[in-house]
C-alpha cells in the first residue's frame, strides 16, 4: 500500500435485489492485500442520492473518489431539475464517468424511481447491464447460489432483507477476501433510503 488507501485492494461481496416497492442493498467489510485482511470495517455501501444508491469492489481510493464525484452530480441535478435523478440516468452517468477514466472498480447503482425498482451492474470500462438481482466480487460466485435458490418476482421487503444477509453471510463464510460484517439498506419510494443497524442485521441473521 504505498499511497495511502489508493492501492488497498477489496475482494468484496456486494448484492442488490429489488422487490416489490423498493430495493435492498449491502455490503461487507473487509478489504485485503493479497491473503492479508489489511482493514476490517471499509464502507462499500453508500447513499448518492435519496432515490440511491452505490456498492463498490475494487480499489479503495477509486470507490471513494467515484462515491464523492456522484453524490455531487445527483445533488447538482436534483436542485437544478428539481426532481431525483432516475436509476438508469444514475447508472449512465456513471457508466460515462468510467468510459472517460477507467477505474478498478466494479458497481452497483441501486435505487428506485417512477418506473420501479432497478439494479445495475457497471464494470470498469462503462458497461451497464439491468438486473433484477446482481452480486459483485470475489464473493459474487457463493452468494448467487444462494440468490438462484431463494429470488422470487415480487417478493416482500422483509423476505428480499433476509435473502440479501443470507447472501452475504454465505459469501463471508466461503470466501477470504470477504467479511468481517456487512452493511444493509433498503430504499422505496415512499420512505426513501434507509440503513439498518447493526442490531437490525444480527435479528435477520437469526
Amino acid at each position: 500500500m504505498s499511497d495511502g488507501q489508493t492501492m488497498l485492494k477489496t475482494g468484496t461481496s456486494t448484492v442488490g435485489i429489488t422487490f416489490n416497492g423498493g430495493v435492498v442493498v449491502g455490503a461487507d467489510h473487509r478489504a485485503t492485500m493479497g491473503h492479508f485482511i489489511a482493514n476490517k470495517s471499509v464502507q462499500k455501501l453508500f447513499q448518492i442520492g435519496e432515490n440511491l444508491a452505490l456498492t463498490t469492489a475494487g480499489l479503495v481510493g477509486h470507490a471513494q473518489s467515484l462515491s464523492r464525484t456522484l453524490s455531487a452530480e445527483v445533488a447538482l441535478f436534483q436542485l437544478k431539475r428539481q426532481q431525483q435523478m432516475t436509476v438508469k440516468g444514475a447508472a449512465t452517468l456513471t457508466a460515462n464517468i468510467l468510459v472517460g477514466r477507467p477505474h478498478w472498480v466494479q458497481l452497483l447503482i441501486v435505487g428506485v424511481d417512477d418506473e420501479g425498482s432497478h439494479v445495475y451492474s457497471i464494470d470498469s470500462a462503462g458497461g451497464s447491464i439491468p438486473d433484477v438481482y446482481c452480486a459483485t466480487g470475489s464473493g459474487s460466485p457463493y452468494m448467487y447460489g444462494v440468490l438462484e435458490d431463494g429470488f422470487k418476482e415480487n417478493m416482500s421487503e422483509a423476505d428480499a432483507l433476509k435473502l440479501a444477509a443470507r447472501a452475504l453471510h454465505a459469501s463471508g463464510q466461503r470466501d477470504a477476501a470477504s467479511g468481517n460484517g456487512m452493511d444493509l439498506s433498503v430504499i422505496t419510494k415512499k420512505d426513501g433510503y434507509r440503513q439498518l443497524s447493526q442490531d437490525e442485521i444480527s435479528k435477520l441473521l437469526k
